[in-house]
């Protein structure tokens, strides 16, 4: 059960958009005043609660009350790299006065701006160093952090603010270890109400209660994620389990109802046969006839009751199975040898030779090279586009280009069929339609071919002719995912940046499916544990302090 005291409160919420799509309709429910999970598949409509929540969004309809002044850590910080981290933090306006005051400036609007905060700058001070943040960070510029940095700054300034609703939207996207343990930290030591939408279960294990929202229903259950997915199966278990119930109850109703209107029928014919021959008199058989019918209206309304009940109870037990849809992430044979070299990453005199089908992990703190790593595999590939797979050189040679960069490690792809998908996202047309996006990968296929592939990556109807611009951040990965996928011939290596960023829990439980049975190799970068530990590398190399290592 929920915290008895609500900090949120829901009230038949409906946003719709203005190209008229229905983002949420008619949803309510209560967040309480701890520490709230909120999960949901990708377009649910998560991110759009969060906003409609802080008032960054008005409902089309409803409302929306909380306990309090609400903040929000958007997915997507909009940094201005000039300001200073004071200002990120929302301390700047204080900090500026109190050292005017110290400096003895006693300009009364100063006493006003300070109010009794003259501790503002100590206490952030000591919020960033916790954090992890450099001496000194206040008076730096953001654009001097690192894109983790910058989002743990943000999140330090949510908490000094003392909001009595704090809501986070993703906020170990991107974080590498060592920031994901220092939100964490943050998260476990929160005062007031926070509601956290993301997909990092580490993150959800924190939490006092889960929140789903399913097809525009809101239910919170009791316990972080693990006790609520425990639930969750169960449930959906016993529901499987009542429908066949109810499912073979209703066969066995309709065949009673169809023996019974057969034994009805046969007895009518009998009578009919007695009448016509006379062995009865006229009256009797008359009577018998009533009788009969009278009898076989009672039977039958006794077996259609039956029937309807027994129909009504599927229904009902139907309705408690989700028939969710998934992504069906087919991945191509790419016919890779299992002892082909499909990619070599080296550093200085250590080499690793990638080969068949091996998953290939890269981990390390942000900033430490993996991306750029991977551009360089990616950007030998490209060097052999033109040749053909069976000959295509083994990699460049060592020329001073190739010296240079090996103080922070080379990667060299054999094969120019290589799948990548950058941690950005990019190469997508935020103009192009779905299908004219996909279409430009697949010159050759027809556009109900496209639309089939699409559909089985949940890109279907009206949404193939939706705008780039205009997906969610899952919507974007899974079209980026099918442009790759759908190249004839398929690639023999696919490179992921971080894959699970924007990716629903069901859909990282399809992609690691399709990764395990996917025939050609695999590298990834990814800071997300859970996700590495069920893709199960046969390689796991850190990226650290411009070096590579086996670990």
């Amino acid at each position: 059960m929920p915290h008895p005291t609500p900090a949120v409160v829901l009230d038949r919420i409906t946003h719709v958009w203005p190209d008229g799509t229905t983002a949420l309709h008619e949803v309510s429910g209560a967040f309480g005043a701890g520490r709230t999970g909120l999960v949901g598949r990708n377009g649910s409509g998560k991110t759009t609660l969060l906003r409609l929540v802080a008032g960054t969004l008005a409902p089309s309809s409803g409302a929306v009350t909380a306990a309090g002044r609400v903040e929000l850590l958007p997915q997507r910080l909009t940094l201005d790299v000039d300001r200073r981290v004071a200002d990120l933090v929302g301390v700047a306006a204080v900090v500026d006065a109190v050292r005017a005051v110290e400096s003895g400036d006693v300009d009364p609007r100063h006493f006003d701006t300070i109010g009794d905060d003259w501790d503002a700058e100590a206490r952030a001070t000591a919020a960033l160093a916790a954090a992890g943040l450099p001496p000194g960070a206040l008076d730096r510029r953001v654009g001097e952090l690192s894109g983790g940095e910058a989002v743990l700054a943000a999140l330090v300034g949510v908490q000094l603010r003392r909001a009595e609703v704090a809501l986070l939207d993703e906020p170990t996207n991107n974080l590498d270890r060592d920031a994901r343990e220092r939100v964490a930290e943050i998260v476990r030591s929160w005062r007031g109400a926070l509601i956290v939408v993301s997909h990092d279960t580490r993150l959800l294990e924190l939490m006092d209660d889960t929140a789903e929202l399913y097809g525009s229903e809101l239910s919170v259950f009791g316990g972080p994620y693990s006790a609520w997915r425990a639930w969750r199966d169960a449930e959906q278990a016993a529901a499987r389990a009542a429908e066949t119930t109810a499912a073979a109850a209703l066969r066995r109703e309709k065949r009673d109802r169809i023996e019974a209107e057969t034994t009805l029928a046969r007895r009518a014919a009998m009578g009919a046969k007695a009448q016509r021959e006379k062995r009865v008199p006229g009256i009797v058989a008359g009577n018998r006839a009533s009788a009969a019918q009278v009898s076989a209206g009672k039977v039958r309304g006794a077996a259609s009751d039956r029937e309807a009940t027994a129909r009504a109870a599927l229904d009902a037990a139907g309705r408690r199975v989700r028939d969710d849809d998934a992504v069906r992430i087919d991945l191509p044979d790419p016919g890779v040898a299992a002892g082909r070299r499909i990619a070599t990453i080296a550093d200085g005199d250590r080499s690793w030779v990638v080969q068949g089908p091996e998953r290939v992990a890269l981990v390390g703190p942000n900033g430490a090279g993996k991306t750029t790593l991977l551009e360089r595999l990616v950007g030998s590939a490209r060097a052999h586009s033109s040749a053909s797979a069976g000959s295509a050189p083994e990699g460049p040679g060592a020329g001073a280009e190739e010296r240079k960069a090996r103080s922070c490690g080379t990667a060299t792809a054999h094969t120019h069929r290589v799948g990548y998908l950058s941690q950005r996202i990019d190469g997508l047309r935020e103009g192009d339609s779905v299908l004219e996006s996909v279409r430009a990968a697949a010159p050759t296929a027809t556009d109900a071919e496209l639309r089939n592939r699409l559909a089985r990556f949940l890109l279907r109807g009206d949404t193939v002719m939706r705008p780039v611009a205009a997906l969610s951040g899952g919507e974007r990965f899974r079209l980026a995912l099918a442009r790759e996928l759908l190249g004839d011939p398929p690639p023999q290596l696919l490179v992921l940046d971080e894959p699970t960023n924007n990716l629903d829990l069901d859909t990282v439980d399809q992609l690691v499916d399709a990764l395990a049975a996917y025939r050609g190799a695999v590298i990834v970068v990814s800071h997300d544990e859970g996700f590495l530990a069920r893709l199960a590398p046969t390689l796991t190399l850190e990226v650290r302090d411009g070096r590579v290592t086996e670990t």
